[in-house]
Protein backbone atom coordinates (compact mmCIF):
# COMPACT_ATOMS: atom_id res chain seq x y z
CA UNK A 1 0.00 0.00 0.00
CA UNK A 2 2.68 2.33 0.81
CA UNK A 3 3.91 2.54 -2.66
CA UNK A 4 0.41 3.70 -3.57
CA UNK A 5 0.09 6.23 -1.23
CA UNK A 6 3.86 7.85 -2.06
CA UNK A 7 2.72 7.70 -5.81
CA UNK A 8 -0.67 9.60 -4.85
CA UNK A 9 1.64 11.84 -2.50
CA UNK A 10 3.83 12.79 -5.71
CA UNK A 11 1.29 13.67 -7.99
CA UNK A 12 -0.21 15.47 -5.42
CA UNK A 13 2.80 17.34 -4.67
CA UNK A 14 2.97 18.64 -8.28
CA UNK A 15 -0.10 20.44 -7.68
CA UNK A 16 1.16 22.65 -5.27
CA UNK A 17 2.77 25.38 -6.79
CA UNK A 18 -0.37 26.19 -8.77
CA UNK A 19 -2.37 28.81 -7.10
CA UNK A 20 -5.62 26.96 -4.89
CA UNK A 21 -8.50 29.21 -6.37
CA UNK A 22 -12.44 27.98 -6.05
CA UNK A 23 -14.08 31.46 -7.53
CA UNK A 24 -17.55 30.16 -6.76
CA UNK A 25 -18.53 27.77 -4.21
CA UNK A 26 -18.89 24.02 -4.60
CA UNK A 27 -21.89 22.93 -6.46
CA UNK A 28 -23.83 20.03 -7.73
CA UNK A 29 -23.38 21.54 -11.62
CA UNK A 30 -20.06 21.88 -11.82
CA UNK A 31 -19.40 18.16 -9.43
CA UNK A 32 -21.16 16.74 -12.58
CA UNK A 33 -19.26 18.34 -15.20
CA UNK A 34 -15.71 17.81 -13.49
CA UNK A 35 -16.36 14.24 -12.53
CA UNK A 36 -13.74 13.02 -14.93
CA UNK A 37 -11.53 14.17 -11.98
CA UNK A 38 -12.13 10.61 -10.15
CA UNK A 39 -10.48 8.63 -13.18
CA UNK A 40 -7.10 10.56 -13.58
CA UNK A 41 -4.39 9.71 -11.11
CA UNK A 42 -1.46 11.88 -12.43
CA UNK A 43 -1.48 15.62 -13.26
CA UNK A 44 -0.03 15.88 -16.51
CA UNK A 45 -2.99 13.50 -17.45
CA UNK A 46 -5.52 15.83 -15.46
CA UNK A 47 -4.06 19.27 -17.30
CA UNK A 48 -4.75 17.29 -20.87
CA UNK A 49 -8.09 16.36 -19.73
CA UNK A 50 -9.22 19.77 -18.78
CA UNK A 51 -7.72 21.27 -21.58
CA UNK A 52 -9.34 18.87 -24.05
CA UNK A 53 -13.08 19.37 -22.54
CA UNK A 54 -13.10 23.41 -21.55
CA UNK A 55 -10.34 25.26 -23.71
CA UNK A 56 -12.95 26.43 -26.24
CA UNK A 57 -15.08 27.70 -23.22
CA UNK A 58 -15.79 31.20 -21.85
CA UNK A 59 -15.64 29.89 -18.12
CA UNK A 60 -11.85 28.03 -18.98
CA UNK A 61 -10.61 29.54 -15.83
CA UNK A 62 -13.52 28.62 -13.86
CA UNK A 63 -13.28 24.93 -14.98
CA UNK A 64 -9.51 24.89 -14.58
CA UNK A 65 -8.93 25.81 -11.22
CA UNK A 66 -12.33 23.66 -10.22
CA UNK A 67 -11.24 20.65 -11.38
CA UNK A 68 -7.52 21.33 -10.43
CA UNK A 69 -9.28 21.43 -6.91
CA UNK A 70 -11.62 18.41 -7.03
CA UNK A 71 -8.76 16.05 -8.05
CA UNK A 72 -6.40 17.18 -5.62
CA UNK A 73 -9.17 16.57 -2.58
CA UNK A 74 -10.19 13.88 -3.93
CA UNK A 75 -6.95 11.88 -4.23
CA UNK A 76 -6.25 13.50 -1.04
CA UNK A 77 -9.31 11.94 0.69
CA UNK A 78 -9.21 8.62 -1.39
CA UNK A 79 -5.17 8.19 0.23
CA UNK A 80 -6.79 8.79 3.92
CA UNK A 81 -9.49 6.61 3.36
CA UNK A 82 -7.35 3.30 1.97
CA UNK A 83 -4.75 4.39 5.59
CA UNK A 84 -7.85 4.49 7.72
CA UNK A 85 -8.82 1.06 5.88
CA UNK A 86 -5.87 -1.03 6.71
CA UNK A 87 -5.82 -0.58 10.47
CA UNK A 88 -7.14 -3.00 12.50
CA UNK A 89 -10.18 -2.39 14.36
CA UNK A 90 -11.76 -0.69 11.08
CA UNK A 91 -13.71 -2.16 8.63
CA UNK A 92 -14.77 -0.29 4.75
CA UNK A 93 -17.97 0.51 4.12
CA UNK A 94 -19.65 -1.93 2.39
CA UNK A 95 -20.82 0.10 -0.43
CA UNK A 96 -18.51 2.60 -1.88
CA UNK A 97 -20.39 4.74 -2.96
CA UNK A 98 -22.77 5.97 0.29
CA UNK A 99 -21.42 9.21 0.75
CA UNK A 100 -22.52 8.91 4.12
CA UNK A 101 -20.29 6.78 5.88
CA UNK A 102 -16.56 5.46 4.37
CA UNK A 103 -15.35 3.05 7.12
CA UNK A 104 -16.66 1.92 10.64
CA UNK A 105 -14.29 2.02 13.67
CA UNK A 106 -15.05 -0.87 16.33
CA UNK A 107 -18.15 -1.26 15.08
CA UNK A 108 -19.03 2.81 14.51
CA UNK A 109 -19.78 4.19 11.22
CA UNK A 110 -17.84 7.22 9.85
CA UNK A 111 -17.56 10.09 6.65
CA UNK A 112 -14.26 11.31 6.90
CA UNK A 113 -13.50 14.71 5.37
CA UNK A 114 -10.07 16.69 5.72
CA UNK A 115 -10.63 20.01 6.20
CA UNK A 116 -8.33 23.45 6.34
CA UNK A 117 -8.85 25.33 9.28
CA UNK A 118 -11.76 27.94 8.89
CA UNK A 119 -10.96 31.71 8.53
CA UNK A 120 -14.66 32.01 8.70
CA UNK A 121 -14.97 30.26 12.28
CA UNK A 122 -13.81 33.71 13.82
CA UNK A 123 -11.46 32.14 16.53
CA UNK A 124 -7.81 31.32 16.43
CA UNK A 125 -6.28 27.70 16.82
CA UNK A 126 -5.65 27.50 20.09
CA UNK A 127 -9.21 28.52 21.24
CA UNK A 128 -10.45 25.35 18.59
CA UNK A 129 -8.47 22.92 19.84
CA UNK A 130 -9.48 24.00 23.45
CA UNK A 131 -13.47 24.14 22.27
CA UNK A 132 -13.35 21.40 19.72
CA UNK A 133 -17.00 21.06 20.02
CA UNK A 134 -17.97 24.38 19.11
CA UNK A 135 -15.43 24.14 15.98
CA UNK A 136 -17.47 20.48 14.92
CA UNK A 137 -20.62 22.00 15.44
CA UNK A 138 -19.47 24.76 12.98
CA UNK A 139 -18.20 22.29 10.40
CA UNK A 140 -21.25 20.31 10.07
CA UNK A 141 -23.32 23.61 9.77
CA UNK A 142 -21.50 25.69 7.62
CA UNK A 143 -19.00 23.55 5.24
CA UNK A 144 -21.13 21.61 2.98
CA UNK A 145 -24.03 22.17 1.17
CA UNK A 146 -26.27 20.56 -1.28
CA UNK A 147 -25.88 16.80 -1.38
CA UNK A 148 -22.75 16.64 0.71
CA UNK A 149 -24.24 18.40 3.80
CA UNK A 150 -24.97 15.75 6.54
CA UNK A 151 -25.79 15.08 9.71
CA UNK A 152 -24.45 11.53 10.04
CA UNK A 153 -21.23 10.49 12.01
CA UNK A 154 -17.74 12.37 10.66
CA UNK A 155 -14.55 12.17 11.80
CA UNK A 156 -12.40 16.11 10.77
CA UNK A 157 -9.27 15.78 10.06
CA UNK A 158 -8.10 19.84 10.06
CA UNK A 159 -5.07 20.93 8.57
CA UNK A 160 -3.42 24.01 10.27
CA UNK A 161 0.08 25.55 8.76
CA UNK A 162 1.48 27.50 10.71
CA UNK A 163 2.33 29.93 7.72
CA UNK A 164 -0.77 29.71 6.18
CA UNK A 165 -2.02 27.97 3.03
CA UNK A 166 -3.47 24.74 4.99
CA UNK A 167 -4.50 23.24 1.96
CA UNK A 168 -1.08 22.12 1.15
CA UNK A 169 -1.10 19.72 3.72
CA UNK A 170 -3.48 17.75 2.14
CA UNK A 171 -0.44 16.19 -0.06
CA UNK A 172 1.44 15.24 3.15
CA UNK A 173 0.28 12.11 2.87
CA UNK A 174 3.00 9.93 4.82
CA UNK A 175 3.01 12.59 7.45
CA UNK A 176 -1.14 12.15 7.78
CA UNK A 177 -0.44 8.74 8.11
CA UNK A 178 1.27 8.53 11.51
CA UNK A 179 -1.58 10.70 12.57
CA UNK A 180 -4.13 9.01 11.55
CA UNK A 181 -2.56 5.39 13.23
CA UNK A 182 -1.88 7.48 15.91
CA UNK A 183 -5.43 8.03 16.33
CA UNK A 184 -6.99 4.88 15.81
CA UNK A 185 -4.50 2.59 17.89
CA UNK A 186 -6.02 5.06 20.59
CA UNK A 187 -9.51 5.09 19.50
CA UNK A 188 -11.84 4.99 22.32
CA UNK A 189 -15.21 5.83 21.50
CA UNK A 190 -16.25 7.13 24.86
CA UNK A 191 -14.17 10.23 23.89
CA UNK A 192 -16.22 11.14 20.67
CA UNK A 193 -18.30 14.26 21.17
CA UNK A 194 -22.10 13.43 20.98
CA UNK A 195 -24.13 16.16 19.52
CA UNK A 196 -27.97 16.92 18.60
CA UNK A 197 -27.42 18.69 15.44
CA UNK A 198 -30.57 17.65 14.04
CA UNK A 199 -33.91 17.59 15.87
CA UNK A 200 -33.12 14.16 18.27
CA UNK A 201 -30.71 12.41 16.22
CA UNK A 202 -27.52 12.28 17.78
CA UNK A 203 -24.25 12.92 15.65
CA UNK A 204 -21.17 11.19 16.81
CA UNK A 205 -17.40 12.96 16.27
CA UNK A 206 -14.14 14.14 16.46
CA UNK A 207 -11.01 15.81 15.28
CA UNK A 208 -7.60 14.59 14.00
CA UNK A 209 -5.50 17.91 14.37
CA UNK A 210 -2.81 17.96 11.66
CA UNK A 211 -0.93 20.99 12.65
CA UNK A 212 2.28 22.25 11.08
Amino acid sequence: MNNELLQIQSELQKRLSIPYQWNRKQNDFLDNKTNFIYHIKTLEELLTEIDKRFKSDKNFKMYYDYSLNRWFNFWSAYALEKIFCSLPNVKPAFNHRDRLKDFSIQGINFDHKSSVYPMRFGYDIDYAQHHPEILIKWLYENQSTEKRKHFRNRLFIVLYNTPGEHWKLKAEIMWLKDLIENYVSNFDPNKLFSLKLKNDFITYSDIIWAIK
